[in-house]
């Protein structure tokens, strides 16, 4: 077990499970059509203002529609979330999840820094292997080793944020005596979240992680069978369970609803708290919600399910 992970790095809440929200950033998204920059930054306000706690982002390229074949662009993540943490300075702000495929753990570590840097300490690095072939094969990724791609480069990652310096020869990534110079607001770096439900990944999760999430769920059932097999994970390395924070995930159907995102939660606002609050007794720390449609008109009536789980806390 890594030295610290007893006492993970996460942010406060005054509520017993926080609230986040998957910002859309790509085309025929859940959005409507393609959000411009402004539309961001316009929902990561709305989002502040009625409650939510975070706004996450995806990190895809490209979208090949399975049955279509039809290709939908996503705009690039860690650029677009330098300027809604800029813009937004008062909402934490990560990625759900980014693809430690797509590139060298040196630059993640490097991007990581600088964002908790423009974002006053609010940056939230959540780190996945990657799963769409397609946009692999499109920009020249190879998809083959992915777990084990991710093994290298989350033992490279993990002590550039922790330490500043990573020393590591692997299969797929280095690091030689690779400095993370200089440091932003956080002497430790930001919080580090890594989304996977694989046994292998678990081991990696609690190993290296502060938080653990599974998305995309409507049935808080699915997620409690889940729970043993991360306490299981912490159990085998000797880390304390209740030092992983656990998050979770799940979209809610709005008025104007697209189908983008399946497997949503329907009803009104005392049936969305309702469902909210079944997770919140899992002992949960936070909560992720996808909104489809998600605008600002959508995420302002979705203030009032926020309200009404307040409510009921």
């Amino acid at each position: 077990m890594n030295e610290g992970m007893t006492r993970p790095i996460w942010f406060e809440s005054t509520r017993p499970m926080s609230l986040g929200l998957m910002l859309p950033i790509g085309e025929r998204s859940h959005f409507g059509e393609t959000p411009r920059f402004s539309d961001m930054v316009e929902m990561a306000q709305t989002a502040r203002d009625v409650g939510f706690e975070a706004i996450w982002f995806a990190d895809h390229f490209s979208f090949t529609e399975p049955e279509s074949g039809n290709v939908r662009g996503v705009w690039e993540a860690w650029t677009m979330m330098a300027g809604v943490a800029a813009a937004v300075p008062d909402v934490q702000i990560g990625t759900l999840v980014a693809c430690t495929g797509f590139r060298n753990p040196g630059v993640i570590a490097k991007m990581t820094e600088a964002i908790d840097e423009i974002s006053g300490g609010k940056f939230i690095l959540g780190l996945g292997a990657g799963w769409h072939q397609p946009e692999y094969e499109q920009f020249g990724f190879p998809f083959d080793y992915r777990v084990s791609r991710f093994e290298d480069a989350i033992r490279i990652i993990h002590p550039l944020l922790r330490d500043g310096h990573a020393d590591y020869q692997g299969r797929f990534f280095q690091a030689n005596n690779a400095v993370n110079l200089p440091r932003g607001p956080r002497e430790g770096g930001a919080p580090i979240l890594i989304g996977s439900s694989g046994e292998r990944m678990l081991g990696l999760v609690a190993e290296f992680a502060d938080a653990w999430n599974t998305v995309w769920h409507s049935d808080p059932s699915k997620v409690a069978e889940l729970l043993p097999k991360v306490d299981a994970a912490c159990d085998a390395i000797g880390r304390p369970r209740e030092s992983l924070i656990r998050t979770a995930g799940g979209t809610f159907a709005m008025e104007g609803y697209t189908g983008r995102r399946g497997n949503a939660t329907e009803g009104d606002a005392e049936a969305m708290a309702a469902r909210l609050a079944e997770f919140r007794d899992l002992g949960l720390s936070h909560f992720v919600c996808g909104l489809d449609l998600c605008t600002p008109s959508t995420i302002t009536d979705f203030g009032k399910v926020i309200e009404a789980l307040d409510a009921g806390a």
